[in-house]
């Protein structure tokens, strides 16, 4: 098995080496695979169809996504996607591979989208829904603080697809609120969820999705064990900080041109230790306004 999940899963990279020569070296030193006949790189590139690395670095994929490496043939089904993304050593959790089995994304992304790609995708008001290694990332990061009865907070939750996981995976004890600033997309998101699995915890009140300014959190049902922000933040959120229960865990990017994917931890007595997970690129995490003049 390939294992990508050091390198393949971050959006994208933070190297000022040429993008070909970046990626001869990190195929031949950080990915270390063992693959199968046929090779996965032969000994001429003459037939390896590069991306196209400004689109890349434009959103969210380190070169190559796992999308490039699998193809996209068999990818017509969410169970392929999630089988795939552990094939390749993306999920390894059981319990992110069936909420991620039984949260379809086809219903979270525009229609004639191609919804298992291993890719973000647009969904309007300059915005889009990560790739779904990256959701698969920030689920496992999360995991522990997505038990049954939790709190958790998804800071431009978009389509609702990373809500709705969450709300699956605490389940009707917990509470998975998403916050989005754009009405437009916090009342689609509320459509998406109705055809899901997700439905009765919506109905139920679990599971509930608000306009607001996510910068700020969403106080009402604080504190939340945990937290994972949608968009790249220029510094932490110190709303979000104080959101964040003792004991609970934020995965939020954090830069401008240079991001990286930080895993937050408030310890008990308080204090916050950070480390970074990978580089990455979204969004920026900015005002509604600012948003749609982008």
């Amino acid at each position: 098995m390939m294992n990508l999940s050091s390198t393949m899963k971050a959006y994208g990279c933070r190297y000022c080496v040429s993008p070909l020569k970046h990626l001869l070296h990190t195929t031949n030193h950080h990915l270390r695979f063992r693959p199968r006949s046929p090779p996965l790189f032969s000994s001429s590139f003459n037939n390896l169809k590069l991306p196209n690395f400004n689109l890349l670095l434009t959103y969210n994929s380190l070169f190559f996504t796992t999308e490039h490496l699998w193809g996209r043939s068999g990818m017509n089904t969410n169970k392929k996607m999630v089988e795939h993304l552990q094939q390749y050593g993306v999920i390894s959790s059981e319990k992110v591979a069936r909420v991620m089995e039984t949260i379809d994304r086809a219903l979270f992304v525009p229609d004639r989208t191609p919804a298992y790609a291993d890719c973000p995708q647009e969904i309007g008001y300059n915005a889009t829904i990560s790739a779904p290694h990256m959701h698969a990332t920030c689920l496992q990061l999360l995991e522990e603080k997505l038990q049954p009865g939790m709190h958790a907070l998804d800071v431009g939750s978009g389509t609702g697809y990373l809500t709705a996981c969450f709300a699956m995976m605490v389940g009707p004890q917990g509470r998975a609120i998403g916050v989005e600033h754009i009405p437009e997309l916090v009342a689609s998101s509320i459509n998406n969820i109705e055809k899901s699995a997700a439905a009765p915890l919506l109905k139920k009140g679990s599971l509930s999705m608000h306009v607001g300014d996510g910068r700020e959190g969403w106080p009402e049902c604080a504190p939340y064990d945990a937290i994972h922000v949608g968009a790249a933040a220029p510094e932490m959120p110190q709303a979000l900080l104080d959101q964040l229960k003792p004991g609970g865990r934020m995965v939020i990017p954090v830069g401008n041109i240079f991001q990286d994917l930080k895993v937050v931890d408030k310890n008990p007595d308080g204090s916050i230790s950070i480390r970074s997970e990978s580089s990455v690129r979204y969004v920026p995490l900015t005002s509604r306004d600012a948003q749609l003049q982008s």
